[in-house]
């Protein structure tokens, strides 16, 4: 065992180079009482998680965001080290062997299921396999999607529903110059899209998006928003909607200003509907449609069904009612909260104790709460609880992670592989007259920047 005050600094791996686990290595490297030397891993050659692949593209002004985090990895003492899929190329005991401490900053990956009947047909899909296409994750092949359907229902009004309607909503010639990938670009060029239904369980006044993403849906030129009054029932100088918090009254007003009109002579249309349930999605060999029923609250605040009931025509379905996380392989998850158990960041075992040396960032340690700045205090937190137990977590003999993963022929991407993908995407964006960057598509399009097969 070593004192902490010594040359040699403190270990620490991060799983995810999302904005959680930049931010717990932007925290461990600016503070001066312990040294830290930082390796931030992805599964993926690209850093950023969400801010890259889950910020919509013409979300300009959040997707900067990734210079700040740039920022954190060119600090001395942080590495990225991409291409390194947790539990599959590298372990928690291999952590353990090559780390003082590890914190799992790996976020909520999954949509939530709706579990009703038809949710499998095709045609049904998570609004993250969408979010993922059109941003060009890798996982996602460019085929996912050929938006051939007249008529689609999201269901969710939380800010990630309404980017898919916005989405849906405009054209290719409005996205032109995102970073949108070509291919999925054509594939928008060439939507049938007629009309996008947003659908909410409860009422206005409990949605989840804020005023700015709502209001975007009314400034589309191609497209008109309609309301219907019965479904916002509320007065705007009522003592009602003065009890209900600034965002919701916020909301209110943009939804009372849109009640009632008809979009006319406009290509698309956006139907943004309260107070429905979905109970089923119809079809036999793919979507046709879906069956809602009307809600409202009873005594408790809690949704109930009214027993009456409407069916929309839809050829898509794509749910977005929240994320979770996923076990990782080897380390305590809660089933029922969908997340890692923790005390302020540190890791609990089954007996309620810290598991020594493991810790949780982001969505996996609190759930899918909160906005991309919230993942910094949320790191700030866990980083604390890391430092105060430094004393207990240092050792002389680690070894070399890199030896651990050249053993097992992993192709580790650097961060200067990183800025290779970085200046292609840049060329491309050149290149094709669509602005600062077009993102390369598909693994072997990222890989194939780097001068691999």
């Amino acid at each position: 065992m070593r004192c902490v005050n010594t040359p040699a600094p403190l270990r620490v791996a991060i799983i995810g180079s999302g904005p959680a686990g930049i931010y717990a290595a932007d925290a461990l490297t600016k503070q001066d009482a312990i040294p830290a030397a930082v390796d931030v891993f992805d599964r993926l050659p690209t850093p950023y998680g969400l801010v890259r692949y889950g910020v919509a593209p013409d979300h300009k002004s959040i997707k900067s965001i990734a210079r700040v985090l740039r920022d954190v990895l060119e600090r001395p003492g942080v590495r990225f080290l991409g291409g390194v899929e947790f539990g599959k190329d590298i372990t928690r005991d291999d952590l353990h062997t090559a780390y003082d401490a590890t914190i799992y900053a790996t976020g909520a990956m999954v949509d939530r299921r709706l579990g009703i009947p038809g949710e499998d047909l095709p045609g049904s899909v998570a609004a993250t396999d969408f979010v993922n296409w059109y941003c060009g994750h890798p996982d996602v092949d460019v085929e996912r999607f050929v938006l051939d359907a007249r008529e689609a229902v999201v269901i969710g009004v939380g800010n990630v529903a309404v980017d898919v309607v916005r989405i849906l909503a405009k054209t290719a010639e409005e996205l032109s110059d995102t970073d949108v990938p070509e291919p999925m670009l054509s594939v928008l060029a060439e939507s049938r899209i007629e009309r996008v239904h947003m659908i909410g369980r409860r009422g206005p006044e409990h949605a989840k998006f804020t005023p700015k993403e709502l209001r975007e849906l009314g400034q589309l030129p191609g497209a008109g928003v309609h309301v219907r009054p019965a479904e916002i029932a509320f007065d705007l100088s009522s003592e009602e909607l003065l009890q209900v918090e600034r965002q919701a009254r916020n909301n209110l007003k943009v939804l009372i200003e849109w009640a009632g009109r008809e979009p006319a002579g406009l290509a698309r249309r956006i139907d943004v509907r309260f107070w429905l349930r979905p109970v089923e999605i119809l079809g036999t060999d793919r979507v046709e449609g879906i069956r809602l029923e009307r809600t409202e609250l009873d005594g408790d605040g809690r949704v109930t069904g009214t027993g009456e009931y409407e069916t929309l025509p839809a050829q898509l379905v794509l749910r977005s009612v929240g994320y979770q996380s996923i076990p990782l392989p080897d380390v305590p998850f809660d089933d029922r909260a969908k997340v890692v158990p923790n005390d302020e960041g540190r890791v609990l075992g089954p007996d309620g104790a810290p598991v020594p040396g493991d810790y949780v960032a982001g969505w996996i340690k609190r759930g899918p709460t909160g906005v991309v700045g919230t993942n910094k205090s949320d790191a700030a937190q866990t980083v604390r609880s890391l430092l105060a137990d430094a004393p207990a977590l240092t050792e002389d003999a680690r070894t070399p992670v890199e030896d651990l993963l050249a053993e097992r022929g992993v192709r580790l991407v650097t961060y200067e592989d990183w800025l290779k993908i970085d200046e292609a995407e840049i060329a491309l964006g050149a290149s094709t007259g669509r602005g600062e960057r077009v993102k390369l598509v598909g693994w072997h399009g990222l890989y194939a920047a780097l001068h691999d097969a």
